[in-house]
């Protein structure tokens, strides 16, 4: 699809309203801040939307408090019904939501078209968990006494999406959220606001045809002003926020002085271990995807590779030349295996921790330029020799670098990996099954995912996804992450005509 005709597809105007509680209920403020966004492989702007101010804000969350009352009595597999729904308006426009990620964001084509499938998979996995949001039972010490627990909705939840994802974060947390009997309040990255407002039309329309408003909410602005506001209010009990390791902190600090709960999901610095005699050519493939793929943009991306001296040779002369065939441009292409990074902010983060790589001891095998001739935002990936770890490996840089560290046993290996100070996605190509297990066992991989004979990037949405140590600790998507969503209460039933007391206390006659 041509640009003009994702956004007219899309409903996406010239300027556009930032702020959305429904169907009807866009807020257009003539004096509001406009945010503009930028196609980033041609650095044209795309269009303007308007950010909110405080008392925008006001009016989201009451909006979302109020319909909380109501939407977390309606019975869970009929919330489930709403979600079914979405799915099936996502899947009518998963053509041009994925182009229009491309557009704004940068990400190739079936990439782009790969998050709004991943999108769709997370709402058919809520459906389904509306049947079985379940409380264990418990066998109580006193006679003739019944206990359990059951879980109720949390109330009005506050999700904080990075650029990277622009669709599908959210998508894991307003799914799953909505069919726990919680509303939603999304504030977007600003780098990414139409990506925001072509799913927010599309949920509007799905409230609509349900009868109801104000489970799924949009507020565009900035952190300063909108995500600040967000952090401090107790009227939001949960923030989920993915973002860097810096904003998490701040984020984590300020919720919990307020005894509120969060889900991080930030920084990785994910790691691929190769053995000797693992297979040098299916490593090969999976780090390719790892390393470039989103032009290195994802937190589960493929930063660090540590090889058996054995298989260096071959594994780095494999990677150079699988760089070498990569075909760089227009993301909507479908030949094009990389687009751009995000904005020139990006480009520069990365040209500074090459020319660090090289001051402490970096050799370049491949990358490291610029492809001028196609825009200041392309640039080839990058593949660096490091002598030992050192203090730029140690961070994430959000770009397509990947470095190359060496080691002689197994113990070593598994030292380098587990030594930054990231815990996210995890890997390990090898055909002994030892090796494998102790990778996985404990005093193995340290991250929250960890894989064997596949690369870090590409976590199916069965799983719980998220991380340890300064990814943040949270969890989303599959598995039990929809307890987050939730409270937990215990009860225990006395139906014996007596009162016997627990630990088998007496108190008085």
């Amino acid at each position: 699809m041509a640009s003009n005709q994702i956004l007219e597809t899309l409903k996406i105007k010239e300027i556009n309203s930032g702020v959305s509680t429904g169907m009807d209920q866009w807020i257009n403020d003539p004096k509001a801040k406009l945010l503009e966004s930028f196609n980033p492989s041609t650095g044209d702007k795309l269009a303007s939307v308007s950010q909110a101010s405080a008392s925008d804000y006001e009016t989201v969350v009451n909006k979302a408090e109020a319909s909380f009352q109501d939407w977390r009595k309606v019975p869970a597999p009929q919330r489930g019904l709403l979600i079914r729904d979405l799915a099936d308006a996502l899947r009518k426009y998963k053509e041009p939501l994925g182009d229009l990620i491309s557009l704004e964001m940068g990400k190739i084509r079936s990439e782009g078209h790969g998050e709004v499938q991943e999108m769709i998979d997370i709402c058919d996995f809520a459906v389904g968990l509306s049947r079985q949001l379940y409380g264990l039972t418990m066998h109580s010490e006193r006679p003739d006494h019944r206990m359990y627990e059951q879980w109720h909705p949390l109330g009005p939840i506050g999700v904080i999406t990075a650029f990277n994802f622009p669709m599908a974060v959210w998508a894991w947390n307003a799914a799953i959220g909505a069919v726990c009997g919680d509303t939603i309040i999304w504030k977007p990255s600003e780098i990414v606001p139409l990506s925001s407002l072509a799913v927010q039309h599309i949920a509007n329309e799905v409230m609509e045809k349900h009868g109801v408003s104000g489970v799924f909410n949009l507020i565009n602005g900035s952190g300063r002003d909108v995500g600040s506001l967000m952090l401090e209010d107790k009227r939001l009990p949960l923030i989920s926020f993915t973002g860097s390791t810096r904003v998490g902190r701040i984020v984590s600090e300020k919720v919990a002085s307020r005894f509120g709960r969060t889900i991080l999901e930030l920084g990785g610095n994910n790691a691929i271990i190769v053995t000797d005699g693992a297979d040098v050519e299916m490593a090969t493939r999976a780090i390719l995807f790892g390393a470039v793929g989103t032009a290195g943009q994802r937190c589960t991306t493929t930063r660090r590779i540590i090889t058996h001296k054995s298989v260096e040779k071959d594994l780095t002369d494999g990677l150079v030349k699988a760089y070498e065939q990569i075909q760089i441009g227009d993301p909507l292409s479908d030949n094009t295996l990389m687009g751009p990074l995000v904005n020139g902010t990006a480009v520069e983060g990365m040209f500074e921790a090459i020319e660090q790589a090289k001051a402490e001891g970096g050799e370049v095998l491949y990358g490291g330029e610029v492809f001028e001739e196609m825009g200041q935002n392309f640039v080839k990936p990058t593949i660096i020799k490091m002598p030992a770890q050192s203090e730029v490996v140690m961070k994430e840089t959000f770009a397509p670098i990947l470095y190359v560290l060496d080691y002689d046993d197994m113990q070593e290996a598994i030292k380098i990996h587990n030594g930054v100070p990231q815990g996210l996605s995890s890997a390990i190509f090898t055909d002994s099954i030892r090796k494998a297990e102790r990778f996985l066992s404990v005093g193995g991989s340290d991250c929250g995912i960890a894989n064997v004979n596949i690369g870090t990037s590409g976590a199916e949405i069965g799983g719980a996804f998220g991380g340890e140590k300064e990814t943040g600790g949270g969890r989303e998507s599959g598995s039990d992450s929809w307890k987050q969503y939730m409270r937990r209460q215990t009860n225990t039933i006395n139906w014996s005509g007596e009162l016997p007391l627990a630990q088998g206390i007496t108190f008085g006659e």
